[in-house]
């Protein structure tokens, strides 16, 4: 069994996001061992569990900067951030949700070269974390991108492979991937509560696209209460350990 790295990581959105893309991204071999804050040298498993300073709008790697509200985001302060993974937009906040970055070096028994499949472990450890606070049932999604009209503006509107969804199909736990020669990140976001609102008052929607959106999109994930944040994440430790 492979030992994991389980680490709280504290700082400004943005700069954690930064941190995990060089996890990954950064030189590898014999002459890259630095010593640096987001390592080089050999990928070997971690999970960073993350505690944001600030509050941000992370857009997905390919998701258009027209999208964004800049007016509103900077009268909420709120800073604008776009991370290397992909998806929709995701309202990060102190206490909104678990965010927890998942690092797989390449070679790795978990690694799995179909990109459809990757993930599908990271939900497993998730619902095992998820049940053993208490909560449940909760299952995996296993099935192509289930997309819709709001999805690749908002993230948690769509469910992709891997992700943790409720009986109702509301999703709890939204996964995307970085994937790089050296290895995988799986930037993990599971929800404290949902507050759609605040989301999309930072989106530059159309009137036509704002009126529907409140409701359709009340729906389409559900939070686990703040309550249950440590709970949550020590069963997350001990999932992992037994991977």
């Amino acid at each position: 069994m492979m030992r994991w790295e389980l680490e709280p990581v504290r700082g400004t959105v943005r700069a954690l996001h930064e941190r995990s893309a060089a996890l990954v991204s950064g030189p590898a071999g014999p002459g890259a061992a630095g010593s640096g804050p987001a390592g080089s040298g050999p990928l070997h498993r971690r999970a960073l569990a993350h505690y944001p300073a600030d509050a941000a709008l992370v857009l997905g790697s390919t998701q258009p900067e027209a999208t964004v509200d800049r007016l509103a985001c900077a009268a909420a302060g709120v800073e604008v951030v776009r991370r290397r993974s992909g998806g929709g937009a995701v309202l990060v906040e102190p206490g909104s949700l678990l965010w927890v970055d998942i690092v797989l070096p390449a070679g790795d028994p978990l690694w799995s070269d179909d990109v459809g499949r990757a993930a599908w472990w990271v939900g497993e450890v998730w619902a095992q974390a998820l049940a053993g606070s208490g909560l449940g049932p909760l299952g995996v999604w296993r099935q192509p991108m289930r997309k819709n009209k709001w999805s690749s503006l908002v993230c948690f509107a769509g469910v992709g492979p891997g992700e943790v969804i409720g009986p109702a199909g509301s999703k709890v736990v939204g996964i995307s991937q970085r994937r790089a020669r050296r290895g995988a990140l799986y930037q993990c976001a599971c929800l404290l509560s949902w507050e759609p609102a605040r989301l999309l008052k930072l989106l530059a929607l159309t009137p036509e696209q704002a009126e529907p959106a409140w409701g359709e999109l009340a729906d389409v994930a559900t939070g686990i209460g703040a309550g249950r944040a440590e709970s949550v994440l020590e069963h997350l430790g001990r999932a992992l350990a037994k991977c």
